[in-house]
Formats: C-alpha cells, sequence, structure tokens
C-alpha cells in the first residue's frame, strides 16, 4: 500500500492503538528548556514514577534568557528561578543540561539540528509549539502541552489522534532578493492562520528541494502558524550532507546504514493526501506582514487589502496603520534577527553580506541574536560579528531574545519592530509593541535605509537560499 512521507514515520513509531481510534506513539527525541519543564517534574516527583528514558532527553536554556553577560548572575528574579529550577531539576533526574555557558547551549529548535541530534526519521516533541522545525529532515516533530510533557518523560510515549496529510508544492525559481521566510509567509497569507488545523503537512517541489536545509528548517518552523500540527520535507542528499560529522551524528558504517533507511523516507508516487495545494515560487514576492497575525502578509510593495471585519479593523488600529495603505516609506524603530526561524549561521552570512561596508539607519536600532553558542562561535571565527558590529549593529548572546518578550529584550510600547521571528501578535515582543515579519536579508536592508523599502531595489544576484 503506498504511504505518505508522513504515514511512513508514524506507522513505524506505534507502540499500541486504543479502541477510541487514537494511537500510542513512541517519541525518539525529547527537547525540554526551562519555561515549560518545571511542572512536568514536579509531576513525575509527586507520583514516583521516574523518567523512563532520560538518555532520550536534552535539556537547555533558551527562552527566558538574558542575551548580555550571561556569564553573570541573572538579574531578573523570574528568569533566575526558571533557570536555576531547571539546573536543579536537570541534577536530580542526571539529565545532560546545555546551560548558560555550555558551549551547546542555544536555542533548542537550533542546537538540535546543527548538534546531530535531529535525525531523519525521527519523532520529535517538545513543550514549544515551534518544534515542527525539525520536521525540515523528514521527522515528525511537534510542540507539546505541559501535561504531554509530563507523559513523555514517564512513558516515552504519547496517545494522540491521528492528524490528516497535506501536501503544499512549490515548483520553480525564486527571483532574487526572496527566500524561505517569503516562501512560508506567502503561504500562509494565502491559506490563513487556520489554514492547516488538524493537518500535518508536506512541503514538496523543486523551489524546496533547491533550498538549503536552514532554509527548510525556516518554512517547517512556521507550519504552526497556519495551524498545522507540524511540517515536513523528505530528506535528501542535502540533507545527509547536513548530518554527516556533526556531534551526535552517526559515524562509518552505521552513518551509511541509516541513509539507506532514510532513503526509503519519501511519499510514493501514488501516496494520497486529504488536500493538497499547489503554488509557483516566481509569484512569491518579498513579504512583511502588517497586522497581528502571520497571515496578515502581503508583498513588500503591496497595498493594506481592506475589510469590514472588526477584528481587522482591530488589528490595524493596534498597528497604526490603515486599509489600502502603502508600507514603503515607513519608518522603522527597530530591527531583531534571531530566533529559532531564523539565528543560524545562514541568516548571519545572508545579513552580513549585504550590510558589510554599510551603516544601519541612525535611528535605527539593530539587534542580532545568534541561535545558539556554536552560531556565535562560527560568526566570530569567519569575522561576521566584526562586520555587523562596523555596520552598527549590536551583536548578542544566544537565547530566544525579543521574539517573545519573555526576558529582557522587549520592544517599547508604539515603537515598530522588523524581525526575522515567528509571530507578531499583539504584545508578542514587549506590551504595545508593533511587529512585522521578514526575511534576514530583507530586515538588513531595511536597518540600512531606515524605512520599509521595495527590497528587490537593492539586491543583485543576492544568494538568499
Amino acid at each position: 500500500m503506498s504511504k505518505t512521507l508522513f504515514e511512513k514515520v508514524w506507522d513505524s513509531h506505534i507502540v499500541d492503538s486504543v479502541e477510541s481510534g487514537q494511537e500510542i506513539l513512541y517519541i525518539d527525541r525529547h527537547f525540554i528548556h526551562e519555561v515549560t519543564s518545571p511542572q512536568a517534574f514536579d509531576g513525575i516527583r509527586r507520583r514516583g514514577t521516574g523518567l523512563f528514558r532520560k538518555n532520550r532527553i536534552v535539556a537547555t536554556a533558551d527562552h527566558n534568557v538574558p542575551t548580555k553577560d550571561q556569564h553573570l548572575p541573572i538579574k531578573d528574579l523570574l528568569s533566575k528561578l526558571q533557570v536555576d529550577t531547571l539546573i536543579q531539576n536537570c541534577d536530580d533526574f542526571d539529565i545532560e543540561l546545555y546551560g548558560l555557558g555550555h558551549p551547546y547551549q542555544g536555542i533548542v529548535h537550533v542546537i538540535g539540528p546543527e548538534l546531530g541530534i535531529t535525525k531523519p526519521g525521527m519523532t520529535i516533541v517538545c513543550g514549544d509549539s515551534h518544534t515542527s522545525t525539525h520536521g525540515a529532515f523528514g521527522a515528525i516533530a511537534f510542540g507539546i502541552g505541559t501535561s504531554q510533557v509530563e507523559q513523555v518523560m514517564a512513558t516515552q510515549c504519547l496517545l494522540l489522534e491521528r492528524p490528516k496529510t497535506m501536501r503544499i508544492t512549490i515548483n520553480g525559481n525564486l527571483a532574487d532578493g526572496v527566500s524561505s521566510k517569503d516562501i512560508i509567509l506567502y503561504i500562509i497569507s494565502k491559506l490563513g492562520t487556520a489554514g492547516g488545523t488538524g493537518y500535518f503537512v508536506e512541503y514538496a517541489g523543486s523551489a524546496i528541494t533547491a533550498l538549503s536545509m536552514e532554509a527548510r528548517m525556516t518554512i517547517c518552523n512556521m507550519s504552526i502558524e497556519m495551524g498545522a500540527r507540524g511540517g515536513m520535507i523528505a530528506p535528501d542528499e542535502i540533507t545527509y550532507d547536513y548530518v554527516k560529522g556533526r556531534e551526535f551524528s552517526p559515524k562509518g558504517d552505521s552513518f551509511d546504514k541509516a541513509i539507506c533507511h532514510w532513503n526509503t523516507l519519501y511519499s510514493d508516487e501514488d501516496a494520497q493526501f486529504d488536500k493538497e495545494y499547489a503554488f509557483e515560487a516566481e509569484e512569491i514576492p518579498p513579504m512583511i506582514t502588517y497586522g497581528t497575525n502571520p497571515g496578515m502578509g502581503i508583498g513588500i510593495s503591496d497595498k493594506i487589502p481592506k475589510s469590514n471585519s472588526e477584528s481587522f479593523k482591530k488589528s490595524l488600529k493596534y498597528m497604526g496603520l490603515e486599509m489600502d495603505m502603502s508600507l514603503l516609506g515607513k519608518r522603522i524603530d527597530h530591527v531583531f534577527i534571531g530566533s529559532c526561524t531564523n539565528s543560524r549561521i545562514e541568516d548571519l552570512r545572508i545579513v552580513a553580506d549585504y550590510v558589510k561596508g554599510k551603516q544601519k539607519a541612525e535611528h535605527v536600532k539593530a539587534m542580532i541574536v545568534p541561535g545558539s553558542k556554536q552560531v556565535e562561535k562560527q560568526a566570530e571565527e569567519e569575522g561576521i560579528h566584526e562586520v555587523l558590529k562596523e555596520a552598527g549593529f549590536e551583536l548578542r548572546e544566544p537565547g530566544c531574545s525579543a521574539c517573545l518578550g519573555m526576558n529582557e529584550d522587549k520592544i517599547p510600547e508604539g515603537e515598530y519592530c522588523i524581525s526575522t521571528s515567528n509571530r507578531n501578535f499583539e504584545g508578542r515582543q514587549g506590551p504595545g509593541a508593533r511587529t512585522m515579519l521578514v526575511s534576514p536579508l530583507t530586515a538588513a536592508i531595511i536597518a540600512i535605509e531606515g524605512k520599509i523599502v521595495d527590497t528587490r531595489n537593492f539586491v543583485n544576484e543576492v544568494v538568499t537560499a
């Protein structure tokens, strides 16, 4: 019987089924951080169950950590409590922790792939919605709630309803200055924030297979923003080349054997999906959001659409914008380049390549936060940090930073922030903050210009994969 990529991975992890139709799924890897794990550890203690397979747990501190002076004691009391609690819990249960100061510390969805922990065909969960990032490797990866975090700790399994399947195919060649971030913002603008609800999405087509692994991760990362349970891309030679030689990747004959299995992870030619969509890469422009959810996106030179919806009007009021308005020329106060969506070394290279020899606009505060200590180290080795510093950008230490306004890196009320993160909800980057989502290249160009511009007028054969 023909199967989709999703069905192949899911079916190979079924432990049992129950009369209600739910299935018990084995989980290969469980990532935890300081925000959603404390209650789960408390539950494990109360029940006395212990951890079923502690070696399947990977812990790091990322959400609520400062991105300056990480060698000093944390000043914010809530942040300190959360990080200290994670340290204590990992110590009590003998879990290795990539905490502040550790060479592997970083955003959970950045360190998993870069360390070779994330591999094709795995099932991966974390108490974080953007766990879908790991699906770029042909893995089933999704976010879970705190009670489910405890379930995985105690049993290494989850009781789940099987999602429906969707395939989104994008063929053709992207225009200069258009990247994977523009692809996913374009898709969400077309399908809406509920268009993927109940589905696991597979991304396919020539425009997808041409992307680098880091670009693929960006697309899968934001699958949740259209309501999908997760996103996947079939592994290929680009995947294998990325995984090979990493710290926790298979070595030697084990790697060759792994590839033999990974080569079976694709959707069969006559596999049936519950829903399918197709788009042409040439039609995708540089994208920017104008509202308070990722589905409110337009081509950067387009005008804000019209709508009689009260929620639409409320969103524009919050953003200080109007219907039928062009964003071109809009003055910007902040630029944030980071988050689990766009904080990898490739993202920093794209920014550095553009801003080299230029200066950011004087009134713009530009902050770049690498996704991990490994990214930070590589940026320094390549001289990227010096390029960014000379252009007026502030390079911080790894963490989720201004993506979610949970730590000290907040955007002031009423000010506009061009952000490479994944969400632009009201108050997401701080109370009253006004967030516009874009790609790293678009963010770099706007930082230099100090206002929103049509980025196609500023790029010539720029590599933006």
